[in-house]
């Protein structure tokens, strides 16, 4: 690494999905499709759930910031990214790219932080529900919120901070945004507090959450195990199967991603997963949560039969004037 070439980089060259331009317009078309269907299905159920007088509950507030995040998420990169599939010019500023890193990873640490605050709300559902209400009132998710944004944002500044004051020797990313695996690459030297970093200061901010997730279903495991009740598994696991999907879809993803030292990194096989992680995932999310919630089932065909009763009394109104 010594011998490298120390460049002052100014901006970067981001590589993209793949460096095979015959397949350039299906990466376009499949991509944009995804990420089309992600941003109107996360947005559809933010309007339901605000609308819908039966989904006036924390819950779903929490749902709501989740599907707010996933639009965030896929927004901060899946543009550019296409952008950059059909242009010759694939180039970015340090300055855009530092302000994409940052908020790359403040969102997508968000995700978790979400994820763990609903564990917690399924657990004093399942486990205290007559005290739920008291518990789980919105100004507790409301401060729940604001702390893990405050956080999630400290975290990723730093992290932004320490990648823009690095020495590179290069400004090929072989990535299709700039996240810090390939930028640490980028590093004339090894980033020995960067990687660090990663596995004390991040993995207490990121992988943290999944730890108080898994505890919170420890504890809903052991209060059913207590009951000896088909019925109450059965409710339960109505009640949590679509969070523990998400859970399993962000943090598997993550894994695979940051979890390694940069020296065993596939930077080939990470851009397969950033895909998922990106586009995919934020896709997935509002559809195992409508298919698999009958609350939000119910508060979609309301929904639709409103619209449509609407139109009707228009059109009539239209008919009558005429």
């Amino acid at each position: 690494m010594a011998t490298r070439n120390r460049t002052e980089v100014t901006e970067f060259v981001l590589l993209g999905l793949s460096s095979w331009p015959e397949i350039q317009p299906v990466i376009f078309g499949v991509v944009l499709a995804m990420y089309l269907v992600a941003v109107t299905g996360n947005a559809l159920l933010i309007i339901v759930a605000f609308s819908d007088p039966k989904l006036q509950n924390s819950m779903y507030f929490l749902l709501c910031q989740l599907s707010f995040i996933d639009i965030f998420l896929t927004t901060t990169t899946i543009p550019q990214m296409l952008v950059h599939t059909l242009s010759v010019n694939k180039s970015i500023s340090f300055n855009q790219c530092m302000t994409q890193l940052f908020f790359f990873m403040a969102v997508g640490s968000m995700e978790g932080h979400l994820l763990a605050a609903m564990a917690y709300d399924r657990y004093v559902a399942i486990c205290d529900p007559l005290r739920y209400s008291a518990i789980i009132s919105r100004c507790f998710c409301l401060r729940i919120t604001l702390t893990s944004w405050v956080i999630v944002s400290l975290n990723s500044l730093l992290y932004s901070v320490l990648v823009a004051h690095l020495t590179f020797c290069g400004n090929q990313v072989t990535h299709f945004f700039c996240d810090i695996t390939p930028l640490l690459k980028l590093s004339c030297t090894r980033p020995m507090v960067n990687e660090m970093l990663i596995f004390t200061e991040g993995v207490a901010v990121v992988i943290s959450p999944f730890f108080f997730i898994l505890g919170s279903y420890a504890r809903i495991g052991i209060a059913i195990a207590r009951l000896h009740s088909v019925a109450a598994l059965r409710k339960a696991l109505s009640t949590c199967s679509s969070h523990i999907l998400v859970v399993l879809l962000l943090y598997g993803s993550v894994a695979c991603m940051y979890l390694r030292p940069s020296s065993s990194y596939d930077l080939e096989q990470d851009r397969q997963v950033a895909i998922f992680y990106t586009v995919v995932t934020p896709m997935l999310n509002p559809l195992i949560y409508s298919l698999r919630n009958q609350e939000v089932k119910g508060a979609l065909q309301r929904l639709s039969r409103k619209l449509h009763s609407s139109g009707k009394f228009q059109l009539g109104s239209q008919a009558n004037h005429e």
